[in-house]
């Protein structure tokens, strides 16, 4: 299951308050049935190695790092629930590919909230993305919302598209 929006949507504060989250992680962690995977564990892994870096030299590393461990759950055939930005059709696809090899399906839950909200939630939590990389998902977004109100957004084998009270009224996310 991938939990997807815009930067500062609330992913990561939706699978904090599922799953009790500390936010000082530093890796996956278990739950039943298999892992939640946050972005914000790999900065933290990181964090430990580079902080005389800026930021944004971390940032390729954070996301493969990132990226490996959802796929490397996902081809040991384990249940993942991650966090993912949503607008990066390849890393779909691929998630999606890896998981037909174990008989498994991708299943998406798009947070959808307007970008000034989104925004909001990027200062509120003290990390801004760069004006261009927030404005190109912004544009991949909308396509990705609009395809997601139809009904469909291959190869996700279900989408559930939530606003932002949807999204902070969810208590539970169950795999199996």
């Amino acid at each position: 299951m991938l939990v997807a929006g815009l930067p500062g949507a609330g992913k990561s504060t939706l699978l904090e308050r599922v799953y009790r989250l500390r936010g000082d992680e530093t890796g996956p962690v278990p739950i039943d049935g298999g892992w939640v995977i946050d972005s914000r564990q790999a900065r933290n892994r990181w964090a430990l190695r580079l902080g005389p870096l800026p930021v944004r030299a971390w940032v390729p590393l954070v996301n493969a790092t990132h990226v490996w461990w959802i796929a490397r759950a996902v081809l040991r055939g384990e249940g993942v629930v991650a966090h993912t930005r949503g607008t990066w059709p390849h890393i779909l696809h691929l998630f999606s590919w890896l998981a037909g090899r174990h008989g498994a399906r991708v299943h998406l839950v798009l947070i959808d909230v307007d970008p000034g909200t989104a925004l909001a939630g990027q200062v509120a939590r003290g990390r801004v993305v760069t004006a261009v990389t927030f404005a190109r998902h912004c544009r991949r977004w909308r396509p990705l919302v609009r395809r997601a109100r139809d009904g469909a957004v291959p190869p996700a084998a279900t989408v559930s598209l939530l606003n932002r009270a949807e999204a902070d009224g969810l208590r539970a996310i169950k795999l199996g």
